[in-house]
């Protein structure tokens, strides 16, 4: 074979080489970034569940999740609002919900219930967040990862902990203690979906 011929040779198989790379690149590059919110709640799911399938809230939620919204308990009479909900989910979790309207497992959702103030501003009667009174904690688990734990059933981990004892739940009994109050949103997983916009496509 002729020099020429050598080198046009040796040129397309660099071209075929460096196209090959480019292509696999991109294929890593778009795996990792398909991956990242499932990786991200699976991740969260670490920190929040101990070896024995005992939940605590995390402590990195207010800076590394999203908020999904906020909910006002109606004052039982007057004015206002008794409580404010403020709902946060982990990394990747909003995301993944609205492609496939399921939150996949490792999801981490963390509600934080704060007792209110209320007083008469320009805008009318406002009622804000004032004192924190303890977490609700999530975490979706389809495969039933634990069974016979009280805490875990029905696709989730539950469990709500008192302001100053993110470690430590009080809740004894799923079924008891937390799932009674999610029963209308038994249609939508147990989340009251339509409460939280960023869900929406």
């Amino acid at each position: 074979m002729s020099m020429k011929r050598l080198a046009v040779a040796a040129n397309h198989t660099l071209l075929i080489g460096s196209a090959a790379l480019f292509v696999a690149g991109c294929t890593q590059n778009s795996a990792t970034g398909a991956d990242k919110s499932v990786a991200g709640t699976a991740a969260a799911d670490t920190n929040v569940v101990d070896a024995g399938a005992n939940l605590r809230v995390p402590n990195d939620y207010r800076s590394t999740y999203q908020t999904l919204g906020t909910w006002a308990i109606a004052a039982d009479s007057g004015k206002g609002s008794k409580e404010m909900h403020i709902v946060y989910a982990s990394p990747g979790a909003a995301d993944a919900y609205r492609k496939t309207k399921q939150f996949p497992d490792g999801t981490v959702l963390v509600k934080e219930v704060y007792q209110t103030a209320t007083s008469d501003m320009t805008t009318g009667t406002v009622s804000h967040p004032d004192k924190l009174k303890g977490w609700f904690v999530m975490v979706k688990d389809s495969r039933n990862s634990h069974p016979g734990k009280p805490l875990w059933g029905d696709g989730w981990g539950w469990s709500w902990f008192d302001a100053g004892n993110p470690t430590h739940t009080t809740s004894t009994d799923y079924k008891n203690d937390c799932q009674s109050c999610h029963v209308p949103a038994q249609a939508t997983d147990w989340i009251y979906v339509n409460g939280y916009p960023v869900l929406k496509q």
